[in-house]
């Protein structure tokens, strides 16, 4: 029997950014934790377009697409369909206390801070909410409206983190997966997971 750490729920919505997502569940199975993927439509085609991955939509054959992508033991990663009301992120009584919706859309930021649960994503980020859990959402959008501004402080006020994918340069990357690494290690940190993604402003030599 596989002993995985705490299950993390992951959400990848329709907005661009999907190596950021598939980079943070890269690193979360390295790490030994369990996987929660929520995996919507448009995120399927965002996936496809970005990063060359063209996963089912059936759940269990994503369940094996992404298993054999990242190396991950049985059971680690398991994918749920946006309908699946069965799943354990459907309820408080079970879904795991962490999430991250990576990338996290607009209309994803909309449909979460007005509570509509029309879908398994939506609804799994209401429970979080709801139980006082760890909800992070990786929004990528430019510019923000004043519509996304208001949906967003509405959620960083209910204790949401709001963390736009917007790296930064002072670590002086040299690659693209440079920039990723950035991002997903301040996701890591707000997760309190140890990493060594990135070097720490301060520490270490200069260039």
């Amino acid at each position: 029997m596989n002993s995985f750490k705490p299950a993390i729920t992951l959400a990848f919505s329709g907005a661009s950014g999907a190596p950021y997502g598939l980079r943070l569940l890269d690193v979360l199975v390295a790490m030994n934790y369990q996987v929660f993927v929520l995996i919507s439509s448009a995120a399927r085609v965002v996936l496809d377009t970005e990063s060359n991955v063209k996963l089912s939509g059936n759940e269990q054959k994503a369940t094996e697409q992404l298993t054999a992508m990242f190396n991950a033991q049985p059971e680690q990663i398991k994918v749920f369909g946006k309908d699946n009301w069965f799943s354990p992120v459907a309820s408080g009584s079970a879904a795991p206390k962490k999430m991250v919706v990576c990338p996290c859309s607009a209309g994803a930021v909309s449909a979460i801070a007005m509570g509509a649960s029309d879908n398994l994503l939506e609804r799994a980020a209401d429970v979080v909410i709801k139980e006082r859990g760890q909800l992070i959402l990786v929004p990528r959008e430019t510019p923000f409206s004043s519509i996304h501004l208001e949906n967003m402080l509405k959620l960083s006020q209910l204790g949401v983190t709001i963390m736009p994918a917007a790296p930064g340069f002072y670590h002086q990357p040299e690659t693209i997966n440079d920039l990723v690494d950035f991002m997903v290690a301040r996701i890591l940190d707000h997760l309190n997971i140890e990493h060594t993604l990135t070097k720490r402003w301060g520490y270490g030599e200069q260039k």
